[in-house]
């Protein structure tokens, strides 16, 4: 089983399409849990995809391709993941990546692992302004809200969402979650927001724990 998760993990990391859903079919013949397949292949290939951009070995087009096939292959998983695709939602989220930051990558990883598990997820997309995840949280009425950042420079803005959302009369009526790679437990503390999650596993732990649900 090492070799074929190996395999698939180099697929995603390489963009290789064909190759990867070929090796997931045959993980799935030969028994393996989808889930497995997920936490084993599917999370740390795009974490590596993450880490080669940062060293600025991989540019976009090719953190794309994988991530492009990284969709993919959730995608034929899907219908192999049992009750957890397709029943009633466990709970809405509402996510984006905070204003003045362009990174997708980690806050995508985390919006498809929510809905993998069960949530509604409604995706902000880059460069959010604390207005648009105020009126999000108005229209939207979520259960979580999602802010991320990739840049030191732009955490600032997830104490402003938060800072905004207590302005507002909103703070105890959404849950509000923080991450991003210069993001910590500490920084999330600092800012009153109720939870830090470090990758997407850790998010959908967190949202769940937030929510009392399995």
């Amino acid at each position: 089983m090492e070799d074929l998760i190996n395999k698939l993990k180099v697929a995603i990391i390489e963009g290789d399409e064909e190759e990867a859903l070929k090796v997931t079919k045959e993980l799935l013949e030969r028994g393996i849990d989808p889930k497995l397949i997920i936490e084993r292949a599917l999370e740390p290939a795009m974490k590596i995809v993450g880490e080669k951009f940062e060293r600025e070995e991989y540019f976009i087009p090719e953190v794309m391709l994988a991530a492009e096939v990284f969709k993919k292959v959730m995608e034929f998983l899907k219908p192999h993941l049992g009750q957890e695709v397709g029943e009633k939602s466990k709970g809405r989220v509402v996510i984006g990546t905070v204003r003045g930051d362009i990174h997708e990558l980690g806050k995508n990883l985390v919006a498809t692992m929510l809905s993998v598990a069960g949530f509604e997820v409604i995706d902000l997309g880059v460069d959010v302004s604390p207005e648009k995840f105020i009126e999000a949280v108005e229209k939207y009425r979520p259960d979580v809200l999602g802010l991320s950042a990739l840049m030191t420079t732009t955490m600032i803005e997830q104490k402003v969402v938060i800072e905004e959302l207590k302005r507002r009369g909103l703070r105890d009526k959404v849950k509000v979650i923080v991450g991003g790679a210069p993001v910590t437990e500490e920084w999330a503390r600092e800012i009153g927001a109720d939870g830090y999650a470090a990758n997407a596993y850790e998010a959908v732990r967190l949202v769940k724990k937030l929510l009392g649900v399995e």
